[in-house]
């Protein structure tokens, strides 16, 4: 199994990310743009992860060339990435480059965690160990990028995306191409499944706690600073958050050995909810904001590892990909949706009530998971 070369391409994938995530927000507003036009951005990034998974997903379980189409991702994202040199702060020209780089983007992910389930075969509970590397990338630039944008200018960031993005094309070449899933076929199609009351509430409750995380994905780092947190603070912050999510991923084989699936899932949503109302309520509090990023263990890193037990159990071999592709379409429906709604309202309806909103949704989504638990039960 080479755990090191799918280790390293999820570092640096995620490394993007790090770096984008939490200082996008402030680069396009050091160009000037406003605060609708900056949620409109963020939202449109998300926006191809609601159609281009589901292509990607449907052309690689047709033709079985998952780690090609990574490959292809790969560079194509570089590629338009190299567009962001000749926006400027012009509106729809950001926004084109956005969406043809997000495209690729967002093709990547889903097929590489099939890629990598398929090369962990029988021990597939074990995922954590390697998407951690992820996380640890995303550690790496979003504190280290706050250390440096507290010296040097924001307007910076896109070299330094680049340059991550160019070494992820590098490592997707070294993954080979993995083993076919042995998978017993259960006989239903896709969309048999994809009804079924456990995996339709399973998708809703996913979507909405996607669209909770808008706020905190879109206006968070500028949510701190307009409260006097300084931009190394805000980096480490995001900081601690993912490295609670590495810790998380240590202990998934742990937790999945000894809790079900569906206990997991129903109580990250729970402390989700916990965490916005911390967040929206007592920013002016930094001990309770620091501890409500130890919450990203279970808002994001238990969610996603029970997740994928749950996708691989329920969809066959020849399904996979459309399953991871579903999931992450949700994934970008819900922060593209919840950015868009965010940016509308963040400066007339107050940052507490719209934090509070993120919790109801968290709840809702519990409540959608429980309810095809229940009459099973």
């Amino acid at each position: 199994m080479p755990y090191w070369r799918l280790s390293f391409f999820y570092f640096f994938y995620f490394a993007v990310l790090g770096g984008f995530m939490p200082y996008w927000g402030l680069y396009l507003d050091n160009l000037d743009f406003t605060s609708a036009q900056i949620g409109q951005l963020m939202a449109i990034g998300m926006l191809t992860r609601i159609f281009a998974p589901n292509f990607w997903g449907y052309l690689a379980d047709a033709t079985g060339k998952r780690i090609e189409l990574v490959r292809l991702g790969a560079v194509m994202v570089s590629v338009f990435w190299a567009g962001i040199f000749f926006t400027g702060n012009h509106f729809w020209l950001m926004a084109s480059v956005l969406f043809a780089y997000s495209f690729f983007q967002n093709a990547i992910l889903a097929q590489f965690e099939a890629v990598t389930i398929a090369h962990l075969g029988a021990d597939r509970a074990r995922y954590g160990n390697i998407r951690l590397w992820g996380s640890l990338g995303f550690i790496a630039t979003v504190a280290g990028f706050g250390f440096l944008f507290d010296m040097i200018s924001v307007k910076n960031l896109p070299v330094m995306l680049m340059i991550c993005a160019l070494i992820a094309v590098v490592f997707s070449f070294l993954v080979p191409t993995p083993p076919a899933i042995q998978v017993k076929s259960h006989g239903a199609t896709f969309w048999q499944i994809l009804r079924k009351p456990l995996v339709a509430g399973f998708f809703a409750s996913h979507f909405l706690l996607q669209l909770s995380h808008a706020p905190y994905y879109s206006f968070y780092s500028l949510y701190l600073e307009s409260h006097g947190y300084s931009r190394t603070v805000i980096g480490l912050l995001w900081a601690l958050g993912v490295l609670a999510e590495v810790f998380a991923f240590t202990r998934t084989y742990w937790l999945l050995s000894r809790f079900s699936e569906t206990t997991l899932i129903v109580s990250c949503l729970l402390l989700a909810a916990l965490r916005w109302i911390m967040i929206g309520w007592f920013v002016d509090f930094p001990a309770l904001i620091w501890l409500a990023q130890l919450l990203h263990a279970f808002s994001f890193a238990i969610f996603h590892a029970a997740a994928m037990q749950l996708i691989f159990r329920e969809f066959n071999s020849g399904q996979q990909g459309q399953g991871q592709a579903v999931y992450s379409a949700l994934w970008g429906l819900g922060v593209a949706f919840g950015s868009w709604m965010t940016g509308e309202v963040w400066t007339s309806l107050g940052t507490s009530i719209i934090f509070s909103m993120a919790a109801c949704a968290c709840v809702a989504g519990m409540l959608f998971f429980i309810r095809p638990i229940n009459k099973l039960a």
